[in-house]
């Protein structure tokens, strides 16, 4: 049974720190040994790339870009419209990753266009969504890249995002059928639209690539109050066989790691989370 492995979202992380460089260097003194980023494109990916070997890093995830965000994109992979600005954004991402050693790419489903129900459009975007996977998992396959799909909740978070639980993704992935896509489960969203983790854990975990967590619902540090259970989930995943990173994608109270230094086992092997 393989110990957890957990790397920092310097999406989040290390907030008062201006750029990723700075964030790199604070999350390898900080003890990480990965490290990922939403989107790492307003840096040249050379310079991202030395300043993670100086620190001592790897890179475990990007995602898509977003798109254009003063219109309210937040992805495109199952935007009616957008197929092409899709797969040129897929290969400035496969660019990154190749650059940065990164192997995983979450493929941003996108938002329902504004002023369109959700229920009337989810079959046309459904329809985009499969043939843009269809595409990118060709693309991701000829550079040994693997694509992710996040389910991001629409009850707090996000409530336009197309796709949002992980039995919508769990059957989208069945429906495209390539095996170098897979199911990012952030566990702070799960929790939001279905709860259940354990037998979702349980059911999903051997379709998924990637685990991010944070507290719900503010989506603080596991340590920080809130309904979930964090040494009991730990537990669990390692228990399920799973051997991937945990990313650590939470709004941090003070340094970006505070509670990874208090997270022990007891004398049998147990997690113990202290605040």
């Amino acid at each position: 049974m393989a110990p957890l492995r957990f790397s920092a979202n310097l999406s989040w992380l290390f907030p008062e720190l201006p750029g990723l460089p700075a964030r790199l260097r604070a999350a390898g003194s900080s003890g990480f040994e990965a490290v990922e980023v939403a989107w790492p494109y307003a840096e040249q990916p050379e310079v991202l790339a030395r300043a993670a070997r100086e620190a001592g890093l790897r890179l475990v995830l990007i995602n898509t870009p977003p798109g254009d965000q003063e219109k309210g994109e937040m992805g495109l992979g199952a935007v009616p419209g957008r197929q092409a600005a899709f797969r040129q954004g897929l290969e400035q991402a496969v660019r990154y990753a190749k650059a940065l050693g990164c192997p995983r790419i979450h493929l941003m489903a996108g938002r329902v266009p504004q002023g369109a129900d959700r229920i009337a459009v989810k079959a046309e975007m459904e329809i985009v969504f499969l043939e843009n996977l269809r595409h990118a998992a060709g693309v991701l396959a000829q550079e040994d890249l693997v694509g992710l799909l996040e389910p991001i909740n629409t009850r707090i978070t996000d409530p336009q995002y197309f796709l949002d639980t992980p039995q919508q993704a769990a059957a989208i992935l069945q429906k495209v059928g390539r095996p170098n896509l897979q199911l990012q489960m952030d566990i702070f969203h799960w929790q939001i639209m279905d709860g259940n983790l354990t037998g979702n854990i349980r059911e999903f975990l051997p379709i998924v690539g990637h685990v991010q967590v944070a507290q719900v619902p503010g989506r603080g540090e596991p340590s920080s109050p809130g309904e979930l259970n964090f040494p009991y989930l730990f537990q669990l995943l390692e228990d399920e066989g799973y051997k991937g990173f945990v990313g650590c994608e939470y709004q941090p109270r003070g340094e970006g790691w505070p509670w990874g230094r208090e997270l022990w086992r007891d004398d049998r092997g147990c997690f113990l989370l202290v605040g």
